[in-house]
C-alpha cells in the first residue's frame, strides 16, 4: 500500500528513513535511557538498521514505514508504522519515540492525532500497538492518547508488552 507519509503532519517534516539516517536515529534514541531499562538492549546502530527492515509475519515491506519527524532539519521523533496489520483495517505501530528535548511538549500527543487523522483518512478504522508492561511513562502517554489495553500481553523473553489500541472514525476528507 503506498501512502503519501509526507502528509501524515501539518506541523512536522515527514520522510522515510534509510541507512544514511542511522546515525541520526542513534543520537534521538540513546538519549532515552528510561526506555531501554524497561526495553532491553540498549539501542545500537545494527538494532535501528535492523528494525527499518523488521517485518511481522504476513507483512511485505510495501507496507511498513520507517519515518522520522523533522523540525527544520532537526529529528524529533521516529515511528515504525506499518499498514494493514495484523489485519486490513489496521494501522500497527511498531515503535514510537520523541527526543528528550521535546518530551513533555505535547510533541508526542501532537504527532499521534495527526497519524490518526491521516491513517483514518486513509480508511483505516484502529491504531494498535504494544508497551513494554509496568513502563509508567509508556502507559500513561499512551491511555493520555486514548489507547487502551485489549487485554493481552506476550511474554517478549526479557520483558512483557502489553496489547492496546484506539478505534477511530473513518472521515475521508
Amino acid at each position: 500500500m503506498e501512502l503519501e507519509i509526507t502528509r501524515i503532519s501539518k506541523t512536522y517534516e515527514v520522510r522515510a528513513l534509510n541507512e544514511q539516517d542511522i546515525l541520526q536515529v542513534y543520537n534521538l534514541c540513546c538519549k532515552n535511557e528510561l526506555y531501554y531499562q524497561y526495553c532491553p538492549p540498549f539501542v545500537t546502530n545494527e538494532s535501528i538498521k535492523a528494525d527499518m527492515t523488521a517485518l511481522p509475519p504476513g507483512v511485505t515491506l510495501d507496507n511498513k514505514y520507517y519515518i522520522g519527524f523533522y523540525d527544520s532539519d532537526n529529528l524529533i521523533a521516529v515511528m515504525d508504522l506499518i499498514l494493514g496489520y495484523p489485519d486490513k483495517n489496521t494501522a500497527y505501530i511498531g515503535f514510537f519515540m520523541t527526543g528528550i528535548s521535546v518530551q513533555n511538549k505535547g510533541v508526542g500527543s501532537e504527532i499521534i492525532s495527526e497519524l490518526r487523522r491521516f491513517v483514518s483518512n486513509n480508511g483505516f478504522t484502529k491504531i494498535q500497538l504494544c508497551w513494554v508492561q509496568n513502563n509508567p511513562q509508556a502507559e500513561h502517554f499512551w491511555h493520555k492518547n486514548g489507547f487502551m489495553e485489549t487485554g493481552k500481553i506476550y511474554n517478549m523473553d526479557d520483558y512483557y508488552v502489553v496489547e492496546a489500541q484506539i478505534d477511530i472514525i473513518t472521515n475521508k476528507q
